[in-house]
């Protein structure tokens, strides 16, 4: 039997919510992707960058809790993070991202 998202430590309903809306719904999916590439998943579906969502996530998946990363840890989590955010942002805009600036709704992450 597959264990939900929020089986994995640091995560909660919140966030299993999140990476359900991207096809993530499984712990198991979710360790597969690993933090890196399931955290892109949400930033490229217009989830809004959030530093200590994703360091939630990476140390969730390691079994440690959310405010173990510290230190020089934390400093390469936070290279990461901008690393990801910063790729997400040069990707192509999705069709109804675009739309969506057009009649100026759409609040940028």
């Amino acid at each position: 039997m597959s264990e939900p998202v929020s089986s994995v430590r640091n995560l909660g309903p919140a966030m299993e919510d999140a990476f359900a809306s991207v096809g993530v719904t499984t712990a198991e999916a979710l360790r597969d992707l690993g933090a890196d590439a399931a955290y892109a998943k949400l930033l490229a579906a217009g989830q809004r960058p959030h530093f200590i969502a994703y360091y939630a996530l990476t140390m969730g998946l390691q079994g440690r809790p959310w405010n173990d990363c510290q230190g020089q840890e934390k400093v390469e989590l936070r290279k990461r993070f901008d690393t990801l955010v910063a790729q997400t942002r040069q990707q192509p805009v999705s069709a109804l991202a675009q739309a969506l600036d057009e009649v100026g709704v759409r609040i940028d992450p």
